[in-house]
């Protein structure tokens, strides 16, 4: 994977799923909606907001790698699939409902 590329700027954006007000992610650059869990389709390598898709991103499950959680997304509109970081601040029972990642 290539390092992360901060090409985005840390803004606040309404989730085009749950239509809630997502707030700016402190240090770092939010991937995806901390309510709903779910994300767009956005980059093509992490925070360079390239990808001309811009499909929604369902997530699908969640794994742990080190003592880190991370989340699955399958896009609604090409089908690629990505993993991301859990936020601090995601909703662990919404994140706790999805089945965790066999793969």
């Amino acid at each position: 994977m290539k390092e992360f590329i901060v090409k985005g700027k840390n803004v606040g954006f309404v989730c085009e799923h749950c239509g809630r007000y997502v707030p700016p992610a402190k240090g770092t650059i939010r991937n995806h909606c901390p309510f709903c869990l779910y994300s767009k389709h956005v980059d093509i390598y992490p925070g360079d907001r390239a990808e001309v898709c811009r499909g929604l991103m369902k997530p699908l499950c969640y794994l742990e790698r080190k003592g880190q959680l991370y989340l699955k997304h399958k896009c609604t509109k090409c089908g690629t699939v990505k993993v991301n970081k859990v936020a601090d601040d995601d909703n662990v029972d919404e994140l706790f409902q999805l089945p965790m990642c066999l793969d």
